[in-house]
């Protein structure tokens, strides 16, 4: 096998419209400038995102008014967006933008209904008719603040007007998601794995638990000091009872039709597995026919504490197998894990021939950039990617 594969990276940079469906299982920011890059190749690929953040922004949303976290659907929505549109780089100035930490509830409070009459400069750069539906959007967020406790103070306007969509939708995040979709011509499909809110818990080694994505990711309150023996599903930080929930059918579809599913690099536990947490996940990536890939994170990631490797790839197919409605075989469930052909730019030890006797092929390319050890160049791992496909 030869990767990249010259003919088919020149066929999808020619016509990126006619591009794979490549599903991405992922959260947070670990893929932005992926994503920023995929668009050159396919127009087609699908995002499915960990809606459980619990920290910054998202934090106070999800605190306030009890629904899913939506800044990591609004990063991979911009990241998609078609660079070329016009006004497309003052929505993303705008959907970026955050308000003041120090200012007063007054000021804060001035400056949403700056943005809502549409006399704030951010605003007043976007053209019609994107400006309309954000001031509708703000419009309609600003009520449901009031009586609510809800703090200004470091909000996010993209996910304040997200929040907007979601309580006119009647509290579904998918309809927001499509008409941004459409407005900012995203070159491909963002969705939630789950729409509902739910909370990301962690069990350690020492039988402890932890409640919250940001405990888990090490970003706030430091990174975590024992290994994780499971993590799983909760109503909230105050209520650890496991909570199952199924999949919904537009999502499993979604991965049945996939022509690549890839597990990428990424905080392991809250952006990869999280993924795999809803039941119906495994059945549906087993009855896709397309490649399955693992690439593991280059460098270090604080939730991995512990683990080769090879018990990576291990704890991956036991999740997997976990939201399975019966037993499904290795293969169908994952195929390749891609690695840089530079071991030493990882932090744990390999494992190679535990990986291989699970009946798993390591693929080893130049993924690496040479002059930025030991992140990776976003166009190798593409290229290497959809040569699979």
């Amino acid at each position: 096998m030869t990767l990249p594969d010259p003919v088919r990276v020149a066929r999808y940079l020619k016509a990126p419209e006619l591009g794979p469906r490549a599903l991405f299982f992922s959260g947070g920011t670990a893929l932005r400038d992926l994503s920023r890059e995929l668009v050159n190749y396919t127009h087609n690929s699908v995002h499915l995102i960990t809606p459980f953040d619990s920290g910054g922004s998202s934090a106070k949303l999800r605190k306030t008014f009890k629904m899913l976290a939506v800044g990591d659907l609004r990063n991979r929505l911009m990241a998609l967006a078609d660079r070329s549109l016009h006004g497309n780089p003052q929505i993303y100035a705008l959907f970026s933008h955050r308000l003041s930490k120090d200012a007063s509830p007054e000021q804060l409070a001035d400056e949403l209904a700056d943005m809502i009459a549409g006399s704030h400069p951010l605003v007043a750069a976007v053209p019609d008719p994107m400006r309309k539906i954000i001031r509708s959007h703000l419009g309609l967020f600003r009520p449901a603040m009031h009586g609510s406790g809800f703090d200004l103070a470091g909000a996010s306007i993209g996910n304040l007007i997200l929040a907007g969509g979601f309580f006119n939708y009647n509290r579904q995040i998918d309809p927001v998601i499509y008409m941004f979709t459409m407005l900012v011509k995203a070159r491909g499909t963002v969705r939630p794995i789950i729409n509902k809110d739910l909370t990301l818990a962690a069990e350690m080694a020492d039988g402890s638990v932890i409640a919250g994505q940001h405990l888990l990711t090490g970003k706030e309150g430091g990174p975590i000091t024992q290994p994780v023996r499971r993590v799983f599903l909760c109503a909230s930080q105050h209520d650890l009872t496991p909570v199952g929930v199924e999949l919904r059918r537009k999502v499993k579809d979604m991965i049945r039709q996939a022509e690549l599913i890839c597990y990428p690099m990424g905080s392991f536990y809250s952006s990869v597995i999280a993924n795999l947490l809803p039941r119906g996940v495994g059945d549906a990536v087993s009855k896709a026919a397309c490649p399955k890939v693992f690439v593991p994170n280059p460098g270090g990631d604080p939730e991995q504490l512990g683990l080769s490797l090879g018990e990576s790839v291990r704890r991956l197919l036991e999740y997997l197998r976990a939201s399975c409605a019966k037993p499904r075989p290795t293969e169908s469930l994952l195929d390749f894990v891609l690695l840089d052909r530079r071991h030493d730019i990882y932090q744990t030890p390999l494992g190679l021939k535990q990986i291989e006797a699970m009946g798993i092929t390591v693929i080893e390319g130049d993924l690496v950039g040479a002059d930025n050890p030991p992140y990776f160049d976003e166009k190798a791992v593409i290229e290497h990617l959809l040569s699979l496909a």
